[in-house]
């Protein structure tokens, strides 16, 4: 297992939970600093830099990227997978499609979390899971063409109607044509809508493919009453060897929270 942490580019989501901000030299210099052998990223779009500007960082900083976010394509453009408007959700995919290529030149999936939307009042929750359900595969096959994972994250219940729990999403992505759609196992969401970590974990592990390093009020590790005993104790037991990212929120401060995260990873999984 190999921690990671959140660096947001985006002013429009300066209220969310993500550690470093604005500036991505100086949050891949901190995190590499601190041990971090990856940043997950949360730009824009997929051309928010000119070519070869990150593989200088990433080399300079001795960092990967871990994973993209593609949140600001409903934050900031109103896009969703599961928009009743035709031509919505085909910009949708556009724009995700366009940060799987973004991705994909590090290694890194990208991650459907806001971008999957809600059944709207109206709309059947059969259609909207067909059109989530027809948006994964168009992009799934897109990722494998490109030799990497999409990752699909149950939310909470305050975010979307869709799914909000591992193994409804497990139920789902069983049905896709693609097989290399993965979970993302964000231990906030999952304090809210998990009846036990630990059991969800354990019986999905074979599908989770990243997860949110997140404490019980989305701050670091520690801060909250999460039940890390059995919950670091499933994902090893799953044989889980992939990234684990802190989607948190930078309190008290930025720094404060990505030494708390890297010292709870130690804790924990070293």
């Amino acid at each position: 297992m190999k921690p990671a942490i959140t660096i947001a580019l985006v002013p429009e989501i300066t209220k969310g939970p993500w550690v470093f901000w604005n500036d991505i030299e100086a949050g891949m210099q901190k995190a590499s600093a601190l041990g971090f052998d990856a940043v997950e990223l949360f730009t824009a779009s997929g051309a928010a830099f000119e070519p070869g500007y990150i593989e200088q960082l990433t080399s300079r900083y001795n960092i990967n990227i871990c994973a993209v976010g593609t949140g600001a394509g409903k934050v900031v453009n109103g896009l969703t997978l599961t928009d009743p408007d035709i031509s919505i959700r085909k910009k949708a995919i556009a724009y995700i499609s366009e940060m799987i290529r973004f991705g994909a030149a590090f290694n890194a999936p990208a991650i459907i979390g806001s971008m999957q939307g809600n059944t709207v009042p109206g709309v059947s929750r059969e259609d909207s899971l067909q059109w989530l359900s027809e948006g994964l595969n168009i992009l799934a096959e897109k990722a494998y063409i490109l030799g990497v994972n999409l990752i699909y994250e149950p939310l909470n219940r305050y975010e979307t109607n869709l799914f909000n729990q591992l193994p409804d999403a497990v139920a789902f992505i069983q049905k896709l044509e693609w097989k290399n759609v993965k979970l993302l196992a964000d231990l906030f969401h999952m304090n809210i809508e998990e009846a036990s970590l630990a059991v969800s974990i354990e019986q999905c592990g074979e599908y989770i493919g990243h997860i949110h390093f997140a404490d019980s009020n989305r701050m670091a590790i520690g801060f909250g009453h999460t039940d890390m005993d059995g919950t670091a104790g499933a994902i090893k037991k799953i044989g889980y060897k992939d990234y684990i990212s802190a989607e948190i929120f930078p309190l008290p401060d930025s720094d404060i929270a990505a030494l708390q995260t890297i010292t709870a990873f130690k804790k924990w999984f070293k």
